[in-house]
């Protein structure tokens, strides 16, 4: 910073003052400078200054007023100021009003330059950790999209960053968590914001006319086909397209899939004319591709072409902490459009709905928001509107199953550590002894499972 600062020198004095000037730009700064207060405010306000120096006795406005006109336009601007009086009650008053330093007269140059350098290099970090405490506080946010909890902002934060891109983006996570607002979301963050976004989902697609739909067909290029029609991908020009499920494309669709992310081209189904198309891409998948690569059902280079971004979306289970912002969120939306008002929801009420498990996610917790807003007699949700859809019958082969309806061992395991720790209140040694488990045991399992282990603030069981 310092080889481009940009100083501000207010002497009246004119060798000082041109003293200054040439030995702090022989130094690699840029130099303005005034002989008097007045003549300064207007040099730094019609411009930008780094740094002032300033002498403390000045025709008209002195230093000191000058110093506190500074600080008023500007407080975060590093202020030298000289003096030739050198008492400690002049530097104390300086110091009072902002200034950051001040040299005595008759002062070496070599004191002034080292002065400069430093009083800058200050103002750098104190910028720099400004900066870093504004992006740690920042919230992101998004309409539709409720993110108070620290999974659902580290999502949203990786949105903000990649969003600006042309980067495929590949999104995971369970049905029903919200991959196709989080696809929106990159879309209208993007720079191609203003051209169209186009969803299509793979398996809601018969397998023998995926290919036409994405690709578009020509004329007799099967039975029915009066007329040429353009794919999602034409239709998506200057825009997104959003691929959900992809990992049931079929392989012989991938292979096209493939060409267009590779060299922005295909031809038509039965067409023989090349076409060209700048569609940004974002793929989502409930689906563990890496298991579908193993298998041989899925291209590794189309894989590895998605793969440029990926976005995993947690369960509702691992981020419960958003669903009283979530059903306020679908409250409103039903109100606005029914004219129907429920404004609030009762404890006992948003109780049943923290402690479900949400196996269908989000969508889950929609549908049932909509039942029970349909089902409500007053202005508050009660617990008697929250009605649950009741556990599927498992499978013959089932038999006497242990783990909950749609969960397994893996994630039953995390659940109930999850809930030792509740119970204990942040106390693992006490959780680990309700588990069964010795304390490396439990920290193991944490390490697992993303918690971080702080045995230092840990009270004793």
């Amino acid at each position: 910073m310092t080889a481009k600062a940009n100083i501000l020198i207010v002497e009246d004095e004119a060798k000082m003052r041109r003293l200054l000037e040439l030995n702090l730009g022989e130094d690699g700064f840029a130099t303005v400078s005034a002989g008097d207060a007045e003549s300064g405010l207007k040099l730094l306000q019609n411009g930008l200054v780094d740094l002032v120096i300033t002498d403390l006795k000045l025709p008209g406005m002195n230093g000191l007023e000058f110093l506190q006109a500074v600080k008023r336009f500007n407080a975060a601007i590093p202020v030298v100021v000289m003096t030739a009086f050198g008492t400690v009650e002049t530097a104390v008053e300086a110091m009072k009003a902002g200034a950051s330093d001040y040299v005595l007269k008759p002062f070496s140059l070599d004191e002034m330059r080292m002065v400069v350098r430093k009083e800058l290099d200050v103002h750098r970090l104190r910028e720099e950790n400004r900066s870093l405490r504004d992006a740690l506080k920042k919230r992101y946010e998004h309409p539709n999209i409720a993110a108070r909890s620290a999974k659902m902002q580290e999502v949203l934060a990786t949105v903000e960053r990649v969003a600006p891109t042309n980067s495929t983006v590949l999104l995971g996570g369970e049905s029903g968590v919200g991959k196709d607002l989080i696809a929106r979301a990159i879309h209208e963050k993007s720079r191609r914001a203003s051209g169209p976004f186009v969803k299509i989902n793979s398996t809601a697609i018969p397998e023998n006319l995926l290919e036409s739909e994405l690709f578009g067909y020509e004329k007799g290029a099967f039975t029915g086909a009066a007329t040429s029609k353009p794919g999602k991908f034409e239709l998506a020009d200057k825009g997104t397209i959003f691929l959900d499920e992809i990992g049931d494309v079929p392989a012989a669709t991938q292979v096209k899939l493939l060409r267009v992310l590779q060299e922005r081209e295909f031809e038509r189904l039965g067409g023989t004319k090349t076409l060209k198309v700048d569609v940004r891409l974002v793929a989502a998948t409930n689906r563990d591709l890496r298991a579908a690569l193993e298998q041989g059902t899925f291209r590794e280079d189309l894989y590895y072409r998605l793969n440029v971004v990926p976005i995993d979306i947690p369960p509702l289970r691992e981020h419960k902490e958003d669903i009283p912002e979530l059903v306020n969120l679908f409250l409103a939306r039903l109100s606005e459009e029914s004219g129907k008002q429920i404004v609030s929801v009762a404890p006992d009420a948003l109780r049943i709905l923290m402690e479900h498990y949400w196996p269908g996610n989000v969508r889950e917790l929609q549908n049932i928001i909509e039942r029970a807003f349909a089902l409500a007699k007053g202005p508050e949700l009660e617990a008697s509107d929250i009605h649950l859809d009741p556990a599927r019958a498992k499978p013959a082969s089932a038999g006497n199953a242990l783990l909950p309806e749609g969960m397994t061992l893996e994630q039953w395991e995390d659940e109930m550590i999850r809930e030792a720790l509740k119970r204990a209140n942040g106390n693992k040694s006490q959780a680990a002894r309700m588990l069964g488990l010795s304390r490396n045991a439990l920290r193991y399992r944490l390490s697992k499972i993303g918690i971080a282990d702080e045995p230092e603030n840990e009270k004793r069981g």
